[in-house]
């Protein structure tokens, strides 16, 4: 079994070696595809570039022939020129020094002229000519220096051109040595391609041999695997079926191994229990009281017999008899109980403490109807205080109502009256003029209005000493501002208004101000004004 395993194992690493060294194989043969078609299209780009760069190069061949005869077309201008540009030299030089003598001559005759008197007439017609011939010559002179400064500028350009015709050919011929590098570089790099594109077919060829090959030995290896499988379930089958029966006698053994210690634990106990309980010995014990020995009569408990003499005799013992015997007693003891030496103290304190919570529950018995009677005491001390206030300031809304709305009504209704404690209370207003009595059916102000109608019936059910209100009026127009005016000074006959307002009409009517300002520092300061003084004080 173990050489059949092993030859499997041998058989699926090949398998899984070729396998792997086909894949690696293909996998390095796309690349060199790749790459080989990479080459033959650079190829193709670089034959295409160079037949570019030698029509390009042709081209400059054909410009620099035509800027070579220009530049000797140039140059034998240049040497035609020369001659009549030295002899214009040279006559320019004549010219000077006649003009020099006759200057000189000019100047001598100016410092004798008495000498020279007779000679004026002579020496002037001489000095006319020699002016004038001074005037050619320096015509001439300004011509041939036009003439040569002409010659001079053609050929500086011809020069120019030639010198960048010449840079450009050179550039020319560097490119297409270097065209020329390339496209040799090009074509080893195609041969090469090639090469690696031959060694790539037969590596193929070679690998789909070797894949058909280990086609072929994998389907061996199948079909010997499968044999071998087979033969391995029938040894694993015979494996299971050992396994279990090993496993069968490996219980049966542990199950004798616990049956004895248990049996051993039991005699122990039962040596134990000889020797706590009955103060004897073992092996004393199952001497005197062994099964080999005869087994005494015992009277029945509570009989009559016990001290007479005739009791049957000893028998033999049989261990159902003794065992039934053995249970008889102890349905007897445990009909006794077990025996407690503290019953009397544990009584007495069980019924100290019953005692003492018979006491507590009525105690607190006691508590909970007082507590109850209190509840209920204040239930309905806050019924009839809630009753009493709700019916005045619904007397109070409804007149306040009807002042700051002339024609209008309204008034406030409880939602559960059967209930005092729980009950909500609902607020109805219809301004004059109207049919609706929803709050949420009505405008700002007027919802504004009856708030503020409701808040100052709750004053008049219920006086205060002081009332602080904060902008209750901002909303109300002239007309309700005034009417709202009237009642705040119904209510300062009784009691004290705070009112934050921005409201002159409000702050005419009250009998101090006072405000936050803020000083030029930037400081804030409070100042107060009592009106009353005030108006005395003008008057």
């Amino acid at each position: 079994m173990l050489e059949l395993h092993a030859a499997r194992d041998e058989a699926e690493s090949e398998l899984t070696a070729a396998v792997q060294r086909a894949e690696q194989t293909r996998f390095a043969l796309g690349p060199a595809r790749e790459a080989v078609e990479g080459a033959q299209a650079e190829a193709d780009r670089t034959l295409d570039a160079l037949h570019d760069s030698d029509a390009q190069l042709a081209a400059v061949s054909e410009k620099l022939g035509q800027h070579g005869a220009a530049m000797r077309a140039a140059s034998a201008e240049t040497e035609r020129i020369a001659p009549a540009i030295e002899r214009a030299e040279q006559t320019r030089a004549d010219q000077a020094e006649a003009l020099a003598e006759i200057a000189e001559r000019l100047e001598i005759a100016q410092r004798e002229p008495d000498e020279a008197a007779t000679d004026l007439t002579g020496a002037t017609s001489e000095r006319d000519e020699a002016t004038a011939a001074a005037t050619a010559a320096r015509a001439r002179e300004t011509d041939a220096r036009l003439v040569l400064r002409t010659v001079e500028e053609r050929v500086r350009a011809i020069s120019g051109r030639a010198e960048s015709l010449e840079r450009a050919a050179k550039a020319e011929r560097e490119a297409r040595e270097a065209a020329a590098r390339r496209a040799h570089r090009r074509a080893e790099q195609a041969e090469v391609a090639a090469a690696v594109r031959a060694g790539a077919e037969r590596a193929l060829a070679v690998i789909e041999h070797s894949l058909s090959l280990a086609a072929t030995r994998r389907q061996a290896a199948e079909d010997e695997r499968a044999r071998r499988d087979e033969a391995l379930t029938e040894v694993r089958a015979e494996l299971d079926a050992l396994a279990t029966r090993h496993s069968e006698l490996t219980d049966v053994v542990h199950r004798d191994e616990v049956a004895r210690a248990q049996q051993k634990l039991r005699i122990e106990q039962f040596e134990q229990r000889s020797v706590e309980e009955l103060g004897l010995d073992p092996e004393i014990l199952v001497t005197e009281y062994g099964p080999d020995q005869l087994v005494p009569p015992v009277p029945a408990p509570g009989s009559d017999d016990e001290d007479s003499q005739d009791l049957p005799e000893a028998r033999p013992y049989v261990r159902a008899e003794q065992e039934k015997r053995l249970r008889a007693a102890e349905r007897a003891l445990k009909l006794l109980g077990r025996v407690n030496p503290l019953a009397l103290e544990e009584h007495a304190a069980l019924e100290e403490r019953h005692r003492f919570l018979t006491e507590q529950l009525a105690d607190l018995k006691k508590s909970r109807a007082d507590l109850l009677d209190i509840i209920a005491e204040i239930d309905e001390r806050v019924e009839h205080v809630f009753t009493s206030a709700f019916q005045d300031t619904a007397t109070q809304f409804e007149r306040v109502f009807s002042r700051l709305f002339p024609g209008g009504e309204g008034r406030l209704v409880l939602t559960d009256p059967s209930d005092m404690l729980t009950t909500g209370i609902e607020v109805e207003a219809r301004p004059p003029g109207k049919k609706v009595k929803r709050l949420s059916l009505l405008s700002g102000g007027e919802r504004s209005l009856t708030a503020v109608a409701l808040l100052v019936a709750i004053f008049k059910a219920r006086p205060s000493p002081f009332y602080v209100m904060d902008e209750v009026e901002a909303a109300l127009d002239d007309v309700n501002l005034g009417r709202l005016l009237e009642i705040f000074t119904e209510l300062r006959s009784d009691s004290q208004l705070i009112v934050v307002t921005h409201q002159k009409r409000t702050m005419e009517i009250a009998d101090a101000l006072y405000g936050v300002t803020m000083r030029g520092d930037g400081v804030t300061a409070l100042i107060s004004q009592r009106i009353q003084d005030r108006a005395e004080e003008s008057a």
